[in-house]
């Protein structure tokens, strides 16, 4: 009997080792996705912003590190969007403002769906951590004390 439970252990032992592994995989993909979510999201704002914003307008254009470069807003109702593997396309103002929306729309469903799986995930490592420490209990009272 003590070596079914001791083999059980094992393989319990190896499981959660997986199961935490990919708990950590489905958090870094998450957090990669909040990234990208808050960076659209700041997309878009300042794609509202600039409807407000007519032609010749002065602003100030982060260039990063909280800094700033002046520039002159030629063109209020055109922008370059990306459109994936390094390739940008000129875009009305509301065409890119739907491309943005579309693909927060995408992200956000990816980031419920890692968090259910996320979920599913910690609810099994927790489970077998429940059934690990009850073998091992099993374990020490099937296996008698030795006198060192």
């Amino acid at each position: 009997m003590a070596s079914k439970v001791e083999e059980e252990l094992r393989r319990l032992s190896v499981e959660m080792r997986i199961l935490e592994q990919t708990a950590e995989a489905l958090q870094a993909r998450i957090n990669m996705v909040n990234a990208v979510i808050t960076d659209l999201t700041y997309a878009n704002m300042t794609l509202e912003g600039l409807e407000k914003e007519k032609e010749n307008a002065e602003l100030l254009v982060p260039i990063g590190g909280n800094s700033y470069i002046k520039a002159r807003l030629e063109t209020p109702d055109k922008v370059t969007v990306g459109v994936g593997a390094g390739v940008s396309v000129e875009k009305t103002l509301q065409e890119a403002k739907e491309i943005i929306k579309k693909r927060l729309e995408d992200l956000e469903k990816s980031r419920t769906t890692l968090q259910q799986q996320l979920s599913q995930v910690i609810d099994k490592i927790n489970e077998d951590r429940e059934r690990f420490e009850e073998l091992a209990v099993t374990l020490r009272r099937e296996t008698p004390a030795k006198d060192v």
